[in-house]
């Protein structure tokens, strides 16, 4: 049992309650206890893909959490919250409603490398505390900018051209570290209006998309009739960005023993592979005519 349970993640369910109830469907289905771990947060208003690792897949959680994702969302235009999104308390309100042309000429504003302030309703540690209890005290939370990338953005619901918009709903495509709810708000902002998130669903987490997520209706089906196992994509499904390397039975023994290998492959991330077993994630160094190949994370298959 290793690999990976994508996950259509309900409304009002967090991301750990998700991991939780893939252990609970494992015990039931009769594979026994296994380390399991996401992919990546969501929030518990948002819905949609949560990668779920089991077994040795969980070395690969962290690569998940670094990988883009697409998500499509709602930002409702005239009231603006504490948490940014339906759960909070109303902080602001206009009167103010962009048209769908005024939205769409402020979007290259937000694309590409931009600077954003994260939610104060954030997990971000500030001084060892998470940034969430520290406004739930009611405690000025200043949130410091971070860089990160909007590789696209563009709207989804063209019904009210020519109006003043209630809502709009978008796409993005963003870098790890991107916040909805900060961009939703940062939006809304630059046209001259204040806003709040008021649906998110993640459609894309690195390679993985809506097609290959289940409900956890599906889930609890699969365990009480034993066939978890059919639910699952390989671990090598994490990794269908990066090229592979095929390894001898001696190269291979060789990684699981942390041993340096020196060859002339390209450089960069590869999958090391002893025919269809993956052995190590590794990454190559060095001259090209002398190489080494070092293990990033290695799978104990």
């Amino acid at each position: 049992m290793h690999g990976w349970i994508i996950i259509d993640k309900p409304h009002g369910l967090g991301s750990t309650q998700a991991v939780s109830a893939v252990k609970r469907a494992l015990r039931q289905s009769g594979a026994g206890k296994w380390k399991v771990g996401h992919g990546g947060t969501l929030d518990p208003l948002a819905t949609g893909v949560l990668p779920i690792a089991i077994g040795e897949a969980t070395k690969l959680a962290g690569r998940m959490l670094d990988s883009d994702k697409i998500y499509d969302f709602t930002v409702t235009f005239g009231i603006q919250t504490d948490t940014l999104d339906l759960e909070g308390k109303e902080i602001a309100i206009s009167d103010h409603r962009p048209t769908l042309a005024e939205v769409e000429a402020v979007l290259p504003c937000f694309t590409g490398l931009i600077e954003q302030a994260p939610p104060a309703y954030s997990a971000i540690l500030i001084d060892g505390q998470r940034a969430y209890d520290l406004a739930r005290a009611g405690q000025d939370v200043e949130m410091k900018t971070r860089a990160v990338t909007i590789h696209a953005l563009t709207v989804t619901d063209r019904e009210a051209e020519g109006q003043g918009l209630g809502s709009v709903t978008l796409t993005a495509h963003v870098s790890k570290g991107t916040y909805i709810r900060s961009l939703a708000r940062d939006l809304a902002l630059a046209l001259g209006t204040v806003g709040h998130v008021t649906m998110l669903r993640r459609v894309k987490a690195g390679p993985f998309t809506l097609e290959s997520a289940i409900s956890l209706d599906k889930l609890d089906e699969a365990a009480r009739g034993g066939g978890i196992a059919q639910l699952m994509l390989p671990l090598t499904a994490g990794l269908d960005d990066i090229p592979a390397l095929a390894v001898s039975p001696d190269d291979a023994l060789a990684l699981r023993q942390g041993k340096a290998l020196v060859g002339k492959p390209h450089t960069g991330l590869m999958l090391a592979m002893e025919g269809e077993t993956p052995v190590a994630l590794v990454e190559a160094s060095g001259p090209e005519n002398l190489r080494e190949i070092r293990v990033v994370r290695g799978f104990n298959l």
